[in-house]
């Protein structure tokens, strides 16, 4: 292809963890060095980021910074996104933001391309990824509708120390080792000792008992799947995993559904695998799942509780498709479906 075929990139979070993966998939597709730039905060400005044979500059990102970006990838802090999207818009780039300033906002699409990729034909210059949990979830629950009206979902979370920054990660590292060798714990980013252990909290608390990231997958998966009145419940989980996000996901439909059929349906779905049948052993785990695209499911089984109920277990790469992935992909629907303004 020849340059002038690539968007012109800004990345905001180049050296967090989402931003590096997003490197690295822009490598695998060969992305032109050219048509990169990078940025963080001040305190990383002048950092090199080695890009094939190139080293990529860091920037400070500010206001000004996007003047000659067809598209902006954002992965900081809300209130990051909050004071750069703006102006990135005004300066006509399209953002792609990665947190939840703009989530629930009426204008903004919420979009995993594989479940509503028409709902970027209606962004007015920003459009957002969901949660790093929702993704897989509405991925799943899309492809199920086709066989029957849903009536409830029941969703529970086992999410890894990735998900709250690359401190998290050093902490379960840190925790590990000082566990081994006998030494005094010591805490920073979680209320309560992470490693060999789990905390049912996700985020903080809400006045109805819900964190807030329950909130997130409850109200997102609403607004992907254009439901508001979806029956829908969650309970999220940090666990001592490095990286991958698992689910646990329990179905009840209108009707009943036959297992086969659901087979068929997962492996006939975009950016969904399955080992074998899903069954018995045949589950994915966070070890596996790491580094891949697709979400994958597994346990699929019938609810003997509920004849017209249904359970299956989800692993996702939360920092692929649950973020940097699902960021280019949009942007790859954007072009095919020319919604990047001046390109």
């Amino acid at each position: 292809m020849k340059l002038e075929s690539y968007p012109s990139i800004s990345i905001v979070g180049a050296t967090g963890a989402v931003g590096k993966i997003c490197l690295e998939i822009l490598k695998e597709k060969n992305y032109p060095h050219e048509k990169i730039k990078l940025f963080a905060s001040k305190r990383s400005e002048g950092k090199k980021i080695k890009y094939f044979d190139q080293e990529l500059l860091v920037h400070e990102a500010t206001k000004s910074s996007f003047h000659n970006s067809n598209v902006v990838f954002i992965s900081a802090d809300s209130s990051v996104s909050l004071d750069l999207a703006p102006s990135a818009v005004d300066s006509g780039a399209l953002v792609i933001d990665d947190g939840s300033a703009f989530r629930m906002k009426e204008d903004v699409p919420l979009v995993v391309p594989e479940v509503n990729e028409e709902d970027i034909n209606y962004h007015k210059g920003i459009i957002s990824i969901p949660n790093c949990t929702t993704t897989p979830l509405v991925m799943a629950i899309h492809n199920l509708k086709k066989l029957s009206p849903i009536k409830r979902i029941q969703s529970t979370t086992y999410q890894a120390v990735s998900g709250s920054g690359s401190l998290a990660v050093t902490e379960l590292q840190s925790q590990t080792e000082q566990i081994i060798n006998n030494e005094k714990i010591t805490m920073s980013v979680y209320p309560h000792q992470i490693a060999f252990s789990l905390i049912p909290q996700v985020d903080d608390f809400m006045s109805d008992g819900y964190t807030k990231e329950e909130h997130k997958m409850i109200n997102e998966t609403k607004k992907i799947l254009h439901d508001k009145d979806l029956n829908i419940s969650a309970t999220c989980v940090r666990v001592p995993v490095f990286y991958c996000h698992s689910e646990a996901i329990s179905v009840d439909f209108e009707d009943e559904v036959d297992l086969n059929s659901v087979i068929s349906t997962f492996k006939n779905s975009q950016g969904i695998k399955i080992i074998n049948d899903g069954q018995n052993e045949d589950y994915p785990t966070p070890s596996f799942v790491q580094g891949k695209d697709d979400i994958y499911i597994g346990r699929i089984r019938k609810d003997s509780s509920n004849r017209k109920g249904l359970n299956f277990w989800i692993v996702s790469d939360n920092l692929r498709k649950g973020a940097a992935l699902n960021a280019i992909q949009i942007m790859e629907s954007a072009i095919n479906l020319k919604k990047i303004p001046n390109f």
